[in-house]
């Protein structure tokens, strides 16, 4: 993340890390934080996995994971690949003959688990079918399934045995010459979750992919993940991250945005920054906040834009954002432009008026992209 020397306190010194490749985007290094979520049809349905996986493409999903329990789920792997953009990394517990299979049909990298997984010499199969296939691996460690001695050892999942697993399996990817691999060490305990990277942090250059496993649903899930992986990316930890909820998958995905949109680690999409309204506001802020969100929900260029109630703060915010809109008048508001004040706007039209302007804006922003990237060649 590049230091801002005006305010020094939003800067994030991000740890360095070694880069790798899932597919088509890299990973670690000055890479940008890549966002990923996971499919929930089932992975032999090649048509629904598609389907869903599309979707989450819309979203900006930059990575997918997708479960291979079976031979029926490999085998559909290849025509999952060949219909989608993104990298796909597939999802192997128990079988690594579905490591195996997953990587000849496509998959960009393997996950597995070494709590069961097996064997080192099913380990060596697997890791032989990801150099022969150009797959990265994750080694994906959980605090319910860590390996049985680590158990007897620690007593119960403590940060201490998640990252003695992790390490394990990594020395022998390393053995093997294989160093193509990231690592996570996920629980549903945002505590031990959050112990078990810091630690990890300082004990490996590899890429960390974090997440809070089994977080829960939409609201609770978000508030545990942000707080968790909020606290672990704030400390410039983290390659990737995916928010486990128990929901629509394209959630996850929008969250892992706002997450980092936050921390100013990913821009995409409108920022829309509004207050929480009160007896003050000169117009309906939340609703019109909720139409704005599904409207400007297709645009993808960074935008900043401030929607908020009455004058009280409504300058101040606006001259911090690109655009924005403040209530005051009888029913009107002002419109702003990069900071300033730009027009007065009727209630009855300030939600096309604001469409419009954002648009606008994001054709701005194309254009100029496009004219840097004309004189780059």
């Amino acid at each position: 993340m590049s230091h801002n020397p005006i305010r020094p306190w939003r800067n994030i010194d991000r740890r360095t890390s070694r880069k790798i490749r899932v597919g088509s985007v890299e990973v670690g290094g000055d890479a940008p934080i890549a966002v990923q979520s996971m499919t929930n049809t089932l992975t032999h349905d090649a048509a629904a996995t598609i389907a869903q996986i599309l979707r989450m493409e819309e979203a900006g999903a930059d990575i997918v994971r997708v479960s291979c329990p079976d031979e029926a789920s490999t085998a559909a792997l290849k025509d999952i690949v060949r219909n989608i953009g993104v990298p796909i990394v597939a999802d192997i517990h128990f079988h690594y003959k579905r490591g195996i299979e997953a990587a000849d049909a496509g998959a960009a990298c393997l996950r597995i688990n070494p709590g069961n997984i097996g064997s080192v010499a099913r380990v060596r199969e697997v890791v032989a079918a990801a150099r022969a296939n150009g797959c990265s691996m994750r080694i994906g460690v959980n605090g319910g399934s860590l390996e049985r001695h680590l158990l007897e050892k620690y007593g119960e999942p403590c940060p201490e045995a998640m990252v003695e697993s992790a390490l394990d399996h990594a020395r022998i990817l390393d053995d093997l010459g294989f160093h193509e691999y990231k690592i996570s060490v996920k629980a549903s305990d945002m505590f031990l979750t959050v112990a078990a990277y810091q630690q990890l942090s300082e004990a490996t250059d590899a890429p960390l992919h974090l997440g809070i496993t089994e977080a829960g649903g939409l609201r609770t899930g978000t508030v545990k993940s942000s707080i968790g992986m909020g606290s672990l990316l704030w400390a410039g930890i983290g390659d990737t991250i995916r928010v486990s909820l128990s929901a629509d998958p394209v959630e996850e995905v929008k969250v892992g945005y706002e997450m980092l949109k936050s921390l100013g680690l990913r821009t995409r999409g409108v920022n829309i920054i509004a207050c929480p309204s009160c007896a003050r506001q000169g117009f309906d802020v939340i609703s019109t906040v909720e139409t704005l969100e599904k409207r400007l929900a297709h645009i993808t260029e960074p935008i900043s834009l401030s929607i908020i109630g009455c004058v009280v703060n409504g300058p101040g915010e606006a001259a911090m954002t690109d655009l924005g809109f403040t209530g005051g008048g009888a029913e009107s508001g002002m419109m702003y432009a990069a900071g300033k004040p730009s027009r007065k706007v009727g209630n009855a039209t300030m939600i096309e008026e604001i469409v419009d302007a954002v648009e606008a804006k994001a054709r701005q922003l194309r254009e100029a992209r496009d004219a840097d990237a004309v004189a780059a060649e």
